[in-house]
């Protein structure tokens, strides 16, 4: 029961928190490839692609409180979260690095942060995928049969 309250209390506010998620994730990558002049790679590039446009997507849709872009914006982030997921595991498990390799411009499994040993750039941009879905799967409209009981 306290679930649902939850729930019902983020619901209106869930497409405008996934944007502000998108802002700090598009924000942040920004940060660090032109202030700290922290060269991206290929697959760095690649999560960028997916998330860019949810700052912009979001954003329109947070000020028309349409939540038909839900499932276009879910869509970018599970694809990006993959991407992350993958470029996480090729930064800790040395043998995906030679599966793959980038070929052009800095590796793909190096690492310019490295906190605690496990929190890496590839790390925080899924971490900031795995909200956005999870604020947006709180935002959708609940179901006719669910409004009824």
């Amino acid at each position: 029961m306290g679930g649902n309250r939850f729930l019902a209390s983020i619901r209106p506010y869930a497409l405008y928190m996934a944007w502000i998620v998108s802002i700090v994730a598009a924000g942040g990558s920004l940060y660090l490839s032109e202030i700290m002049h922290y060269e991206p790679c290929k697959l760095c590039w690649f999560q960028r692609i997916f998330m860019y446009p949810e700052v912009i997507l979001l954003g329109i849709a947070s000020y028309k409180n349409d939540r038909k872009i839900i499932p276009y914006a879910m869509t970018l982030s599970i694809i990006g979260g993959c991407i992350s997921i993958y470029h996480y595991l090729e930064q800790k498990i040395p043998a995906l690095a030679k599966a793959l390799p980038c070929t052009v411009g800095i590796p793909c499994n190096f690492d310019y942060l490295n906190w605690f040993g496990f929190i890496t750039i590839p790390l925080l941009a899924l971490i900031a995928f795995i909200l956005i879905v999870l604020l947006l799967l709180a935002g959708r409209e609940p179901k006719e049969e669910m409004q009824e009981a």
